[in-house]
């Protein structure tokens, strides 16, 4: 359990370092500068929570898991960034987008939290 909870902190990491690095062509930051935080680790290690859902959901259609864990990803984004916004250490506000919720959770990235899910789901799989 503690060797998946690092790669799916690990792997979330990456996938947010690579998610900013992209989004920073947007801006036309051709050195496709990217950020995360140390919190975030955690978080995404947080994955571990939602194993009883990858076995439960898998015989499912893949659409379906994936609006399945986007549902849960977005759920456990607002519930973390809530603590972490309490704290004052939040590293992430959605307040000047569209979409979002209290400024937590932005709707508008399900899919790429569908996607996400389905990648960790798989690492699961491979790992478990």
């Amino acid at each position: 359990m503690i060797i998946r909870f690092l790669i799916y902190g690990a792997v979330g990491c990456l996938m947010e370092v690579l998610w900013t690095g992209l989004h920073a062509l947007r801006s036309k930051n051709f050195k496709l500068n990217s950020n995360t935080s140390l919190w975030m680790f955690f978080i995404y290690g947080c994955v571990i929570f939602i194993e009883p859902v990858f076995r439960l959901a898998y015989p499912l259609n893949f659409i379906l898991r994936g609006l399945i864990y986007a549902t849960l990803i977005l759920a456990g984004e607002f519930l973390t960034g809530t603590a972490l916004k309490r704290a004052d250490v939040c590293p992430w506000d959605y307040s000047a987008t569209r979409y979002h919720v209290k400024g937590i959770v932005r709707i508008d990235y399900a899919p790429a939290w569908a996607l996400a899910g389905l990648i960790f789901e798989r690492i699961y799989f491979i790992v478990k």
